[in-house]
């Protein structure tokens, strides 16, 4: 599966089935874990990826390197008992977006290293994005998207060579493209989401495949499976743009020309389990979602903050988390994260910390101080289980499940089951059959910490 799953929904929506996957872009364990189990339930494959911010040759702001994180997915699948075979990882926006501010040459031979390193560890689905500027391009104009293709096809040439030096010999899928605007959703307040149009689209494929041919690339070409364009889909701090089937109509009839070819839709996150239906319907067949996923599971870790404020506050010899107000005070601490997403004046800004659509609070969750007080938080609820009073007034959907003996009134598999509802509407858009998931207690261990 792990070899033939991309290439199989390719041909699937090439026979004109409504069949697609979800990518889950993130490297929280908790969301990863959900994932894990959420694709273990339903005995389906999960396709887990990291960004070239997230996880790098030098770290990136996870603390990771590729083979890193090639080994933390691995090590919770084995917990989980997901079966390897069952495992596909991939690289999102691999190219010389963090190296901006040097040279095209430096930033360039840094991107090779890290696709490089990338499918030297066993990646199988690598997003070539060169479309960004380095130092000594041209300020006043965007990236000519010739000059994009020909560095998109440098890096896929050195994953090539990469694969041929390595130990997995699974060869790499690649996608093409990039999306308006960059990865984490948007910076600035937008009224309106300008969808691509079918010239673009067919511009980047021809430029890309002459790019790829011109290298001699025309093997790897043959295992480029997906482009992204923009669909009209999109979030930002308080603002959210649905799919509209109409307006992107013109980019599903393009890609129908092409047997090899679907779209991979960038920024899925918050729309509706029928609006991502419609976008795999459509030939958008490879949904990113992750801010969504943490969202979620921030939306649960404050319930239960407040929960343990609930029912515990006053109980001799406990103490409390004070959860809400630590992130706060790391987040003020260290504002690189969010400051430039959320503008305004302070009691603005506090509510984007904590509300936001942009989730910039996800950064902020491996911080020790943070760690210290969720462990906290939940070793309180775990040694005190929640009332049902409470749980209604908090987490009501969960407090449903838990009357009917489909979840465990434990805090991990509250947080667990929230973020699996998330997942349930991609399943629901990807795999009609898994439209209704059958109702099963959430099983639940703890797992590593990031």
């Amino acid at each position: 599966m792990k070899k033939s799953l991309l290439s199989e929904i390719v041909n699937l929506q090439n026979m004109g089935q409504t069949r697609g996957v979800a990518s889950i872009c993130s490297a929280h364990p908790t969301v990863l874990e959900a994932a894990l189990r959420h694709g273990l339930l339903h005995g389906q494959a999960v396709l887990i990826e990291s960004t070239c911010n997230q996880v790098n040759q030098f770290g990136g702001y996870t603390g990771m390197k590729p083979a890193e994180f090639v080994a933390f997915v691995g090590r919770l699948a084995r917990i989980i008992g997901f079966p390897e075979d069952n495992l596909i990882l991939g690289g999102d926006h691999l190219g010389p977006n963090p190296w901006q501010d040097e040279t095209a040459d430096v930033a360039m031979g840094k991107a090779k290293e890290l696709v490089r390193r990338y499918v030297s560890c066993g990646y199988t689905k690598i997003h070539l994005d060169a479309s960004m500027k380095c130092a000594d391009d041209e300020k006043d104009r965007p990236l000519p998207k010739r000059i994009a293709a020909q560095r998109a096809a440098e890096m896929a040439l050195v994953a090539e060579e990469a694969l041929k030096q390595s130990r997995h010999k699974i060869a790499p899928h690649y996608v093409i493209g990039t999306e308006v605007p960059v990865p984490g959703g948007a910076q600035e307040h937008e009224e309106t989401v300008e969808v691509a149009t079918a010239e673009e689209a067919a511009e980047t494929i021809e430029i890309s495949r002459q790019a790829f041919l011109q290298k001699g690339l025309d093997e790897a070409w043959q295992r480029v499976i997906a482009v992204v364009v923009q669909p009209g889909v999109e979030f930002g701090d308080s603002s959210l743009f649905e799919y509209d089937a109409l307006q992107a109509a013109h980019l599903s009839r393009l890609i129908e020309a092409y047997d090899n070819l679907v779209y991979e839709a960038h920024s899925t996150d918050y729309q509706t389990r029928e609006k991502l239906r419609e976008l795999v319907r459509d030939h958008f067949a490879i949904l990113k979602v992750g801010p969504g996923l943490t969202f979620a599971y921030r939306e649960g870790v404050f319930a239960l903050a407040m929960i343990e404020e609930e029912w515990l506050s006053g109980k001799q010899g406990i103490e409390l988390s004070n959860l809400l107000q630590v992130v706060e005070e790391v987040m003020l601490q260290d504002p690189a994260y969010w400051r430039s997403y959320y503008p305004g004046e302070t009691w603005e800004q506090r509510f984007s910390r904590r509300y936001s659509f942009s989730d910039r609070i996800r950064y902020y969750w491996p911080v020790p101080q943070v760690q210290s007080a969720l462990n906290r938080m939940l070793e309180n609820l775990s040694k005190r289980p929640i009332p049902l009073t409470l749980l209604s007034q908090y987490m009501p959907v969960q407090a449903k499940s838990v009357r009917q003996e489909r979840l465990s009134n434990s805090p991990e598999a509250l947080l667990l089951d929230k973020v699996f509802r998330v997942l349930d509407d991609y399943a629901f858009a990807c795999r009609p059959e898994l439209a209704s998931r059958q109702a099963k207690t959430l099983p639940h261990q703890p797992l590593l910490q990031l």
